[in-house]
């Protein structure tokens, strides 16, 4: 029988319900990064602030397995996994009001019209993604593509759910400190980068 690289990639519990606050120790809603890749702002998220616990979902293997296991190398391990999972699916089995801050950093390569499906931040996938964030819980986005921004803004504006944090969602700072390695790329190569931030109504 082939064994696939990565075969042993952390998985969620098989469970139609799940509880993402008893996946990581400590209280109060844990923070969720969607598609966290080679997990440079995860790691450094959970770095900066001893009482955040967040966590990852990546849809490849090798990532979600090397992350993962940074993580507990580094002491994290507790308050912060990555599972190798599509968003999509996992958000439905979540309990609502769950998730105190969600972010998508840089998402969605897919430019061409056909391959809309497979975008991750959709009007197909919102309402799961508004259902577990919490009460006055956040949604950060951020793109270097300005269309991609625009399309973001207009689906996001556009859920009665969601509101804007300050007087418009659009921010000129990253407010949570730590950064993923394409925003720190865009920074150098002096790109601009365009941020939203919402909260749970």
């Amino acid at each position: 029988m082939r064994v696939y690289p990565y075969a042993h990639a952390p998985r969620l519990p098989d469970l139609e319900v799940i509880d993402p606050r008893e996946l990581v120790s400590g209280e109060g809603p844990v923070e969720l990064e969607i598609g966290p890749g080679r997990g440079g702002f995860l790691l450094e998220r959970v770095a900066l602030e001893a009482s955040v616990r967040i966590l990852g979902f990546e849809i490849k293997r090798k990532w979600s397995t090397l992350v993962d296991d940074q993580l507990r190398e580094r002491g994290y391990g507790s308050r912060a996994r990555v599972f190798c999972e599509d968003i999509r699916a996992v958000l439905p089995r979540f309990v609502s009001a769950s998730v105190g801050v969600a972010y998508v950093h840089f998402p969605d390569p897919w430019w061409k019209k056909r391959h809309a499906k497979r975008l991750v931040l959709s009007d197909a996938m919102l309402p799961q993604l508004c259902r577990v964030l919490a009460p006055g819980g956040q949604l950060f986005v951020q793109t270097d593509v300005e269309e991609r921004a625009l399309a973001y803004e207009r689906l996001l504006s556009a859920a009665p759910e969601l509101g804007p944090v300050g007087a418009s969602p659009w921010v000129d700072e990253n407010p949570f400190g730590a950064r993923s390695p394409r925003e720190r790329r865009a920074i150098a190569d002096q790109l601009p980068i365009h941020r939203l931030l919402y909260q749970r109504r």
